[in-house]
């Protein structure tokens, strides 16, 4: 591997584990239904004594480093966005993960909020927009609220935004949904919210690099190699 990430390196430096087992760890936890006594019997049967919950602690401690480095990585999105949420259990309550595709399946963006509201759905909008650009359509179901949000920012602008609210056309995103419940089951929910945030962020990162969004650095890699970058 390259020259670590200096906040990586500083992370690692009181993990007491080799590099490769931290990084493997991690991304088998986001990337596959595994829960965390999966990875601890896995790692058990390759010679390796991790305690699950330090695992765990692994995945808190360096997702939000690695989320930060595939933003300045990822590809950029399409300007017809189809948006959603989804339910996300967080210490026995249900809370809201909205996110959005381009028509084309890519991620755009993604935000967990504790509630599903105006205020809630603005949020995610306006961060997209931030650091995805502006879109021309947005594709809404028939929530109230995301209307409220589109049309609130739509005041603000010279060229609105296109809405559209047409069930069929998110069907693209609800599928898109799975990929990411389908990790999740298997952790039984989360604890807290901020743990639940981190680790999804991560969950969506390993997401979009299955996905191809992820800018290549010349030589072709694997999922698990580009991964691992994220750390250099």
């Amino acid at each position: 591997m390259k020259t670590l990430n200096p906040t990586v390196a500083r992370v690692l430096k009181r993990l007491h584990y080799p590099l490769d087992v931290i990084l493997t760890c991690v991304r088998w936890y986001v990337a596959y239904p595994l829960s965390l006594r999966n990875l601890e019997e896995m790692m058990a049967e390759r010679g390796i004594s991790v305690d699950h919950s330090t695992v765990h602690r692994w995945a808190l401690k360096l997702l939000p480093v690695l989320e930060k480095a595939f933003r300045r990585h990822k590809r950029p999105v399409g300007k017809s966005w189809r948006v959603d949420e989804t339910y996300i259990k967080v210490n026995g309550h249900w809370k809201y993960l909205y996110r959005a595709v381009d028509k084309a399946g890519n991620t755009i963006d993604f935000l967990l909020r504790a509630h599903r509201d105006k205020t809630a759905a603005r949020r995610y909008f306006e961060k997209s927009i931030a650091l995805n650009g502006e879109p021309e359509t947005v594709t809404i179901d028939k929530s109230g609220a995301n209307m409220a949000a589109l049309e609130a920012i739509n005041a603000e602008r010279e060229t609105p935004i296109k809405i559209r609210q047409t069930k069929y056309l998110n069907n693209i995103i609800e599928q898109d949904h799975r990929a990411i419940k389908r990790r999740t089951r298997p952790m039984l929910g989360f604890k807290n919210f901020r743990s639940a945030r981190i680790l999804l962020g991560g969950i969506e990162v390993a997401h979009m690099i299955t996905k191809g969004q992820m800018k290549a650095n010349g030589a072709r890699q694997t999922f698990a190699d580009q991964f691992y970058s994220l750390a250099e």
